[in-house]
């Protein structure tokens, strides 16, 4: 099978063509070399993936007929990845929804002027 193809079975990205771009610019890798999207892929090889700036490993255990359901990933992929990339990948994640502000939606007319207000009064200097 592919490796395009092996990696949209296994749900690793969402499209086949994503997979295949992905491949094409190096970030898949089998072993030590980088990996054309129409390289065939047999069982026990490794993998390491560069996806969301983080490095992901995987090791092949069987290839699949098709796409395959969630549950059933594991039967034909392991995720090899060491601890201290999946607690980044946690932090990150973690981080990221900290950080995130919630606006409440779009402002109303009364919060749009009283931003126009305080930034007219901001911008003109105090004569005192």
């Amino acid at each position: 099978m592919r490796i395009d193809k092996y990696l949209w079975a296994i749900r690793f990205y969402k499209s086949r063509s994503e997979a295949s771009t992905a491949c094409k610019k190096g970030q898949v890798r089998i072993g030590s070399a980088i990996a054309k999207p129409s390289r065939e892929i047999f069982g026990t090889e490794q993998l390491t993936i560069r996806k969301n700036q983080m490095e992901h490993a995987v090791l092949v255990l069987d290839i699949p007929p098709s796409r395959v359901n969630a549950k059933l990933v594991e039967r034909y992929a392991k995720d090899i990845t060491s601890e201290e990339v999946r607690n980044a990948r946690i932090d990150v994640a973690t981080h990221q929804a900290q950080n995130k502000i919630d606006s409440g939606g779009r402002p109303s007319k009364k919060n749009r002027r009283d931003l126009l207000d305080f930034l007219e009064n901001e911008s003109t200097p105090n004569k005192d």
